[in-house]
């Protein structure tokens, strides 16, 4: 069986002082999809290397402790990542006030990576969405309430899509 080329990525679960999670809009041809703030860790760069990167260029939030590892996504679809097989996200817990996101990157950078905007959610408004608008994961309501009911697991949990 030929080794699959999966994209590997983070993502940081960013929490508020009032359990609100911070996340970035995604628009695609035709699917927008709200996610985790992260990207993809380069070649010979440590995962949390890539996590404190891509805060800072994405969102202006400096991480300064190494944050829990709570969640382990593999997906393995075409065309789920460009030119990859699928990918392999960590997510890892970053609590902190709210701020207003701005990144070191410029909204033009931004949007080459498909990032268009960034919204502070409740569970509540995620468990009851209804639009159009996809989550990533798919259930994100799931993970993210038993994280804020029981806090960091002992191992990072499994997600689906």
């Amino acid at each position: 069986m030929p080794e699959m080329n999966l994209r590997h990525a983070v993502r940081a679960i960013v929490l508020d002082d009032d359990d609100r999670i911070l996340l970035c809009r995604l628009a695609f041809q035709k699917t927008i999809v709200w996610a985790a703030p992260g990207g993809g860790v380069e070649p010979g760069e440590a995962p949390l290397a890539a996590l404190r990167r891509e805060l800072d260029e994405e969102v202006g939030l400096a991480v300064e402790a190494d944050p829990p590892h709570v969640w382990h996504q593999r997906v393995v679809a075409s065309g789920h990542a460009a030119g990859y097989d699928g990918v392999v996200n960590d997510y890892f817990l970053v609590r902190v006030p709210s701020f207003a996101p701005r990144g070191a990157r410029s909204d033009e950078e931004l949007a080459a990576e498909h990032i268009d905007a960034f919204r502070w959610w409740t569970l509540q408004e995620i468990a009851g969405y209804r639009g159009p608008e996809l989550f990533s994961p798919r259930d994100l309501a799931t993970p993210l309430a038993a994280l804020l009911a029981g806090g960091p697991p002992v191992r990072p949990a499994p997600l689906g899509l």
